[in-house]
């Protein structure tokens, strides 16, 4: 089955967040594999913090309570972005999500304090965030193989991590490895 049709089975064809049964499309809850259906309001207002209009997610009092863990990932997300209104704070309050799913829900950078945020940046100081792709500036041994990653080397889809600005995880052929940020470029 393909996964709009699993995602439209699941959601009854109605938006897995608001409801809505209009303009319905897969998201993609990163940096899992895992999507949910959302109409096309409730994508723009999660790809643009810009755009967001604090009511129309007063929504997620019911869709945080969802059996999907990633309705529940994406209703996190976005109370915690929603936070400084009020009251998104009292449903945070009541929500809860294990250590596994809570950790999922806060790989995004969601629930940081800004000053307390870890900044990914390039060679040339672009920042960078989960999910770009990247290439290699220079010839990088592999510590504890024989490989050795090619200057030009475009690596897709990086992960960034969470504890260290300098570090970022990405498939290089097969292998996943972690590499410096000094040594790549964002594509």
């Amino acid at each position: 089955m393909s996964l709009s049709r699993e995602l439209e089975k699941r959601s009854n064809g109605m938006c897995e967040l608001c409801g809505s049964d209009e303009n319905l499309k897969a998201y993609a809850v990163e940096p899992s594999k895992e999507s949910i259906a959302v109409c096309a309001v409730c994508n723009s207002q999660i790809e643009d913090a810009e755009t967001m209009d604090a009511n129309h997610w007063r929504c997620l009092n019911d869709s945080m309570w969802s059996e999907v863990t990633a309705v529940q990932v994406v209703a996190w997300r976005m109370l915690t972005r929603l936070r400084a209104e009020g009251w998104p704070q009292d449903l945070l309050d009541m929500m809860y999500l294990d250590e596994e799913n809570l950790e999922w829900a806060k790989a995004t950078g969601e629930g940081e304090v800004e000053e307390d945020k870890v900044i990914h940046r390039d060679v040339n100081g672009v920042i960078l965030e989960a999910g770009d792709s990247v290439v290699l500036i220079k010839d990088l041994k592999v510590k504890g193989s024989s490989m050795v990653a090619k200057q030009g080397t475009a690596v897709r889809r990086i992960s960034l991590d969470r504890d260290n600005e300098k570090y970022i995880e990405g498939k290089v052929g097969p292998t996943q490895i972690v590499i410096i940020t000094d040594y790549v470029k964002k594509i």
